[in-house]
């Protein structure tokens, strides 16, 4: 039976921005539930490794179950293994499926949204085949499980993260057989030399760099994966210039072939909440608009972490505890003023260290410029729905470059990733200004169990008894994108 349920602040996410929001909360006596849809606390970046794995390797970073006891310690409900798949029709109390995929309603004066960020692909004749799959995923196996992607590995894309992706597999003893990195961030330059400002972050570059020479790694900038071939599995990667991708520069044969362009925020819910987001002219990600402290346009929902904007874990955890002194200072608490003072010089300063990353790598809506010239006709752009390149084309020189018009005729990002894997794509190669696809319900895959089961309880609905204290209300709810 659908059950219905409330408390003072429900976090979904359990990574470190709704972990470091949750201690705090809990700490300061409301109550407060953590949804997580993974069987364990952490977040993929505190990912814990299986309990076999760990006895044998040791914990991938033991700080992070070091935050989560001390989250539990504090006396918050942490609910993993829970789906929050959408929002009632009353916009505020979220619909959850839990581990027996029986329907759960869970409303809380206050929602925290913490639902970080998934990877940032973009197609190319070959990227279905096996073998070829995210830094993130390989990062995952390798740091978490000790599991290597491949034999013979090629890394490509864009950003910091492929280097302690290499790193990692260098260490399990994987062949890197190069990175292909579509900027240039490590030639030397006058923005590079605002590294200098950031020591920890430097000598951090500076041991992957490192570790990377001596396993004599090459690192081709400016180069991005055109292609790749194989059989039954990826056995060789075409490289091109990135300014002139058109043009091959080099065939690198792998077994294994990771590419990701970067992170996107996962705003789907807090778009299906009302909160009001903005297209990043930059990124073409749907970011939230927010206050410093992470309060969107509606006033009892809060975006934390890589949900509000991609910047790393140390960052979403600043965000995280920002949110929860906010709702403390509203609830009538004291707030230390060195907390406050502390957690504005940090966060500060990790700003100023995105705004360099950011300067640093190419935009995204720069390689959306680039990238759709490589891509030909023939090409798989969705994958869900196995809509070709061309056919995204034309439909797009008759709608005007709506993309939202192309992704109904043709269906590209319809299937059950909701656009996650092929939207930035669709939407570079209809050749529009970047955008967004909309937040539709579920904004997850939902079990058809969970659905039929509320189907039948749905007469027998009720709603939650009011607890004692205030409820706020919204004060405004913004068009989604």
């Amino acid at each position: 039976m659908s059950r219905h349920e409330e408390r003072d602040v429900v976090i979904v996410g359990g990574g470190p921005a709704g972990l470091a929001a949750a201690r705090r909360l809990a700490a300061a006596g409301l109550s407060v539930t953590i949804l997580d849809e993974q069987p364990e606390l952490g977040g993929q970046y505190f990912r814990r490794p299986a309990p076999e794995v760990a006895r044998v390797w040791g914990e991938h970073r033991p700080e992070g179950r070091r935050l989560v006891e001390a989250v539990r310690a504090a006396g918050v409900e942490c609910r993993t293994g829970h789906l929050v798949w959408g929002v009632d029709d009353d916009g505020r109390t979220l619909l959850v499926s839990d581990p027996a995929e029986h329907p759960v309603r869970l409303r809380g004066r206050y929602v925290i949204v913490a639902t970080g960020a998934y990877e940032r692909p973009f197609p190319f004749p070959g990227w279905q085949l096996p073998g070829v799959t995210t830094p993130g995923f390989a990062q995952h196996l390798a740091a978490a499980d000790h599991t290597p992607i491949g034999e013979r590995v090629l890394l490509a894309g864009s950003g910091p993260f492929l280097l302690p992706v290499a790193c990692s597999l260098l260490a399990l003893g994987v062949t890197v057989a190069g990175i292909a990195e579509a900027g240039h961030p490590y030639r030397p330059g006058l923005r590079a030399l605002g590294t200098v400002r950031h020591p920890a972050r430097l000598r951090e570059l500076a041991g992957y760099a490192a570790r990377l020479a001596r396993a004599r790694v090459p690192l081709w900038q400016d180069t991005v994966v055109v292609r790749a071939d194989g059989g039954d599995r990826v056995t060789s990667v075409t490289l091109a210039a990135t300014a002139a991708p058109t043009r091959a520069v080099r065939t690198v044969a792998v077994d294994a072939l990771c590419v990701g362009y970067g992170f996107r925020p996962q705003s789907d819910l807090a778009r299906m909440l009302g909160c009001a987001v903005r297209t990043d002219p930059a990124t073409g990600d749907a970011t939230p608009v927010l206050t410093s402290s992470g309060r969107a346009t509606r006033d009892d929902v809060y975006v934390i972490g890589e949900a509000a904007g991609i910047g790393g874990a140390p960052t979403a955890a600043a965000r995280g505890l920002a949110a929860a002194l906010d709702i403390l200072a509203r609830e009538g608490h004291d707030v230390p003023a060195a907390e406050l003072h502390g957690l504005a010089r940090a966060g500060r300063r990790l700003e100023r260290f995105k705004k360099l990353t950011d300067a640093l790598y190419p935009a995204p809506a720069e390689l959306a410029r680039l990238l759709p010239g490589a891509l030909p006709d023939t090409a798989t752009l969705c994958r869900c729905e196995a809509v070709p390149a061309g056919e995204v084309r034309r439909v797009a020189g008759t709608t005007a470059g709506d993309v939202n018009a192309t992704k109904a005729w043709t269906r590209a990002g319809m299937g059950p990733c909701q656009g996650r894997e092929c939207g930035f794509a669709v939407s570079a190669v209809a050749r529009t200004s970047p955008d967004v696809f909309p937040s539709r319900l579920p904004v997850r895959p939902v079990p058809v169990t969970t659905l039929l089961e509320m189907a039948r309880t749905e007469p027998a609905r009720t709603e939650p008894a009011r607890t004692k204290m205030a409820r706020p209300e919204p004060a405004g709810e913004g068009e989604a994108a």
